[in-house]
């Protein structure tokens, strides 16, 4: 599939080049839409264009697929080289930071003479960029924090970036499945760390399969360099700049190998204690009596844990918080698992900003055993979005009322849903007599992020009709922090009034410490991938290690409930604040 990444980012730098020289809105929003259909597409490009499909794809027009084919035949795009001339292509890397947008490198590039990032990160630091017109000292600081927000972006990747290279390692090797027995991405992926450094990949083998197995790893196809090449461990550099480390060890040592290679560190460092005080050596190679060397085990992870003493500990909670101690005692809460996981509550079709039709996301959703989903279009205000006003709505009421008529009787059930706006004010972006009609109400926040945030939060959570706040805290990894919010108070409204808060896999939106206070205090979350394509669905194993990483129990997510328990949960809420019984 690289080629259709090869090509979305061409569209994508089209379309900042012209937003850059201030061209046509429309033709930007266009190429960036173009970009974005051909990022989440689910077959090669190649192969569309070969069998004449590529016409039939929602979103892309003639002229964007003629495009397409000239680049797959040349390996060019003309009109992108004629636009490549016009503009600083070093500074439209700027674009992708927060707090900087066209306007500003514009100014920066005419006034300043600006030509370059490294130009322009240096008129900043150096205040040079003061001088330009409507540059207050508030933005300035937006600026600063934005360029630090992005390096740091750089330097670490996201658990969606790190799982979709991983997962790509991992259907490559199945191409010399005979080579090895065990195969798996250990480090902070294995963890579902928020942000992952490099991939580690780690296979179990016979000695005499570890030179081939090495030779086919530097040889994967998107190899940029290859920084080491041996027979236990080899490290590429990917064209993306990331950096991947493989490892082979022998069967017997498996267990002690992968634990040790997914760490953290801190966790590592407190077993390996726990192993000395009883006279033991833990290393990758396996557990042994410290006086005599003799091997004892470390042949699974479970062996090594309980020849220590101890109960195994999921990779998710490995961070020495407390884990040791109840594995010690045998007391480890039993976290949730992604085969608990009966329905997703957020995501949204092309009736707004969604790729694909509401008919193939429930077909998706069917197919990987859900018992429902929630349809969550955004509400008109979100015009960027495409949102629905609520004639809209109850078109597509009728829609998922004809598709139930096919799927109910096979077990599963298309909720009416949305994604409302909450506004400044706290208001919702749809009527009560409208909300009421929804089985499900998503309630979010998409303006002003640099403000304090608690009193629309509460305002939201106070509705009869919201059963849960999407994405709460604003946080967006490597493009925004967390607006200000009393957490304490969200927390305690939320559990008196039965409103979930949304663990929302593509924002890591809600950290896993504060996953941890919502199973302290009983609050809902609900895992949601706020998938906006088919693929995306997928990444609710990610979600469901988001959550685990926060000691996330069953009970606690919404998730796991079935139809008629969450039937029950939004009724319970309705009944309680319609009462009175909540103020």
């Amino acid at each position: 599939m690289e080629k259709n990444k090869e090509i979305a980012r061409i569209f994508e730098r089209m379309a900042d080049i012209l937003e850059f020289l201030g061209d046509n809105p429309y033709r930007i929003n266009t190429y960036r839409r173009v970009a974005n259909v051909l990022s989440e597409l689910n077959e090669n490009v190649e192969e569309l264009v070969r069998k004449g499909k590529i016409y039939r794809i929602p979103g892309l027009g003639e002229s964007s697929v003629e495009k397409i084919i000239e680049y797959l035949q040349t390996g060019k795009i003309s009109k992108y080289e004629e636009l490549k001339k016009q503009v600083p292509e070093d500074l439209l890397e700027l674009m992708e930071v927060p707090g900087i947008g066209p306007k500003t490198l514009k100014l920066a590039y005419e006034r300043l003479k600006i030509k370059t990032k490294e130009e322009f990160i240096q008129a900043v630091k150096s205040g040079k960029l003061a001088f330009l017109p409507g540059m207050g000292e508030k933005k300035l600081q937006n600026i600063l924090r934005g360029l630090e927000l992005w390096q740091k972006s750089r330097e670490r990747m996201s658990l969606l970036e790190a799982y979709d290279i991983g997962r790509g390692l991992l259907k490559y090797f199945e191409g010399v499945k005979e080579l090895y027995e065990k195969i798996e991405l250990a480090g902070s992926l294995r963890r579902r760390k928020e942000t992952v450094g490099d991939i580690d990949l780690l296979v179990s083998a016979r000695k005499e399969n570890w030179k081939r197995l090495h030779q086919h790893f530097v040889a994967y196809p998107s190899v940029k360099e290859v920084l080491l090449h041996g027979e236990t461990k080899s490290s590429i550099v990917l064209e993306n700049g990331r950096q991947v480390d493989f490892r082979t060890v022998e069967p017997h040592q498996w267990g002690s190998a992968l634990q040790y290679f997914t760490g953290s560190k801190e966790h590592n460092v407190r077993v390996r204690d726990i192993a000395k005080a009883k006279g033991l050596k833990l290393s990758e190679y396996g557990l042994f009596v410290a006086d005599t060397e003799e091997w004892l085990g470390g042949r699974t992870e479970e062996e090594v844990y309980e020849l220590i003493g101890m109960q195994w500990v999921p990779p998710e909670i490995r961070e020495n918080t407390g884990e040791v101690e109840l594995a010690l005692e045998g007391r480890l809460p039993k976290l949730v698992e992604l085969k608990d996981i009966k329905g997703d509550f957020h995501m949204h079709t092309n009736w707004s900003d969604g790729i694909n039709t509401l008919e193939e996301m429930a077909q998706a959703c069917y197919e990987l055993g859900y018992q429902y989903m929630v349809v969550g279009d955004h509400s008109q205000s979100a015009r960027v979005a495409n949102g629905l006003d609520p004639a809209r709505y109850r078109e597509q009421f009728k829609l998922i009322e004809r598709l139930n008529e096919y799927y109910n009787p096979r077990g599963f059930y298309i909720l009416k849903g949305c994604e409302v706006d909450i506004l400044p004010d706290g208001s919702l972006d749809l009527p009560d007599e409208l909300l009421e009609e929804f089985d499900f109400v998503v309630a979010s926040i998409h303006t002003r992020f640099n403000q304090d945030n608690t009193y629309r939060i509460l305002k939201a959570i106070e509705s009869p009709y919201v059963n849960l706040i999407g994405h709460p805290t604003g946080k967006a990894y490597g493009t925004r922090e967390s607006y200000p919010l009393d957490m304490e108070r969200v927390f305690e409204l939320a559990k008196e009034t039965g409103t979930a808060l949304e663990l929302n896999i593509h924002r890591a939106d809600l950290s896993p410490e504060l996953v941890r206070k919502c199973m302290e205090r009983g609050v809902f979350i609900a895992i949601v991938t706020d998938a906006h394509a088919v693929k995306h669905l997928s990444y609710m194993e990610l979600g469901v290690g988001l959550a685990r990483r926060g000691w996330a129990v069953p009970e606690l997510v919404l998730n796991t409930k079935d139809l008629e328990s969450i039937k029950a949960f939004v009724r319970r809420k309705r009944e309680l604040m319609l009462s009175g019984r909540v103020v």
